[in-house]
């Protein structure tokens, strides 16, 4: 949705080493922001995106208007629905905004024509949600991930980093340490998951968060693990201030 950071920049690289041509889209999408949302205030920064990504010489941006994704207006398109991957997590606080996500990532599929597209982890349910969308509809995109990329004390790059206040950015990596100390509990064998669930979100509440979730998931589906489980996933939410922020770990056990 542009605003690029170094996170997304890594995707376009990475994107150069399974394409011969690039194409990088900006779009702000109106149908995954919810009311009351910050679909107005999300940040806009075209100029300084272009430039960016002239460095790294993609081939093509594709920069189009409402009016060339929703030809028949927001209200009246057709929309792409995966389910039960988008109820649950960010989407049981953000209701509809998968649905926004899908219909509008097939949308520029379809436009685009992509042999392979490239997502980046910070947004984990996304990617499998994609992924699953992918596959469903048997269309032939390879879909790859690329790495989250971090600040220098463990926070995602993110967009929306820039909502933080000067207090909150040093509050702000709390959040994946949170995640990092379930990981390091896991790896030393504990298996109690709701337990280190509410560890961690007790722990965001006393750094000053107002947490949504932390759950532990199956990597490769997002299902619920079990004792047997060996590819598990660390997902999390919470809000500070005006700020709502993900991350997630991936461990192996």
């Amino acid at each position: 949705m542009g605003n690029l950071h170094e996170g997304h920049l890594s995707l376009v690289r990475m994107a150069r080493e399974h394409a011969e041509r690039v194409v990088v889209s900006i779009f702000v999408n109106p149908t995954q922001f919810a009311e009351g949302e910050d679909l107005e205030s999300y940040p806009r920064t075209l100029e300084r995106d272009t430039r960016r990504l002239k460095r790294l010489n993609v081939d093509l941006i594709f920069v189009p208007d409402v009016d060339t994704i929703y030809p028949f207006g927001t209200d009246n398109a057709t929309s792409v629905t995966v389910p039960v991957l988008t109820d649950e997590l960010c989407g049981s606080f953000r209701p509809g905004h998968f649905d926004g996500v899908t219909t509008v990532v097939s949308r520029l599929f379809g436009l685009v024509q992509p042999d392979v597209a490239i997502f980046g982890q910070k947004d984990y349910q996304q990617q499998l949600i994609i992924r699953r969308m992918v596959e469903d509809l048997s269309l032939p995109i390879q879909i790859f991930v690329g790495p989250t990329i971090r600040e220098e004390d463990g926070l995602a790059k993110s967009s929306r980093n820039q909502y933080l206040s000067e207090g909150d950015r040093a509050i702000a990596p709390a959040l994946f340490a949170a995640i990092a100390g379930t990981g390091d509990k896991l790896r030393n064998g504990n298996r109690d998951f709701a337990e280190l669930e509410k560890q961690a979100m007790n722990e965001l509440a006393k750094s000053g968060f107002e947490p949504e979730y932390v759950s532990i998931r199956r990597a490769e589906d997002m299902g619920e693990p079990d004792q047997g489980s060996r590819e598990l996933v660390i997902l999390a939410s919470a809000w500070l201030d005006e700020a709502r922020l993900i991350d997630n770990l991936v461990i192996e056990l």
